[in-house]
């Protein structure tokens, strides 16, 4: 068994804080562990020593444990000062219907294209491939039971855009509800059962609407035959 190496606290940290500065995505302190060849729980303490060293100096960047690893951020609350100096897709807000498909496929994944269509009541695929292209929803498997349909999730990047260490951390929807109606709307339109009965109820209102229709006209014309009969 490789022995493993000691480093005092303040290099093991200056380590760290360096390979955190090349860090695109969020990485696990099991994996810095291997790169310095010391104890997984050695670094896990120097990353929460050093993220809170920070937040107690109010420094300019925060170290958050998201997606199952550490990054550095900027501090919200600079927030406007660093959106009007990058220029950046990652300082561009995302569209309202964007943020609609994504909480969908966020509280209810793994979703179909058809489900999220049923819960927000439009055609969504537009909005899904942008959010694919943008690594925040990928596809994760297909659906046995509606024709091999894509199931679609959000992936490790959504996480990390926002600040969550798992889908557990995030807010229940119902809070988001004003009312107890709208909670039971959110209730079922969440359901997996729920979004098939939807296609179902459409489908049996369509076919009543096609016969209270056909009835209309049927007796459209025997009210003209009738009419007709008289003037004769």
């Amino acid at each position: 068994m490789e022995e493993l190496e000691h480093l005092d606290t303040d290099s093991l940290k200056g380590m760290l804080e360096a390979m955190l500065l090349v860090s695109d995505d969020s990485v696990p302190a099991t994996d810095f562990a291997k790169v310095l060849g010391v104890a997984p729980g050695e670094v896990a303490s120097a990353l929460a020593e050093l993220s809170a060293e920070y937040a107690d100096a109010n420094r300019g960047f925060q170290l958050r444990e998201v997606a199952g690893g550490w990054r550095l951020f900027t501090h919200p609350a600079y927030h406007d000062q660093v959106a009007s100096y990058v220029v950046s897709w990652d300082t561009r807000k995302l569209s309202q219907a964007a943020l609609e498909t994504l909480a969908v496929i966020a509280y209810h994944q793994p979703v179909t294209r058809e489900g999220v269509r049923a819960i927000r009541g439009v055609n969504s695929e537009g909005v899904i491939n942008s959010l694919m292209e943008k690594g925040l929803v990928r596809e994760m498997g297909h659906e046995a039971d509606r024709g091999q349909a894509i199931l679609y999730g959000t992936t490790r990047r959504f996480l990390e855009r926002f600040g969550l260490r798992s889908l557990r951390d995030l807010p229940p929807l119902e809070d988001f509800a004003p009312d107890e109606e709208s909670k039971q709307f959110i209730r079922e339109r969440l359901s997996g059962r729920t979004i098939s009965s939807t296609l179902e109820e459409t489908a049996a209102d369509m076919d009543d609407e096609r016969e209270l229709l056909e009835d209309d006209y049927d007796d459209a014309e025997l009210d003209e035959t009738a009419g007709g009969s008289v003037d004769e």
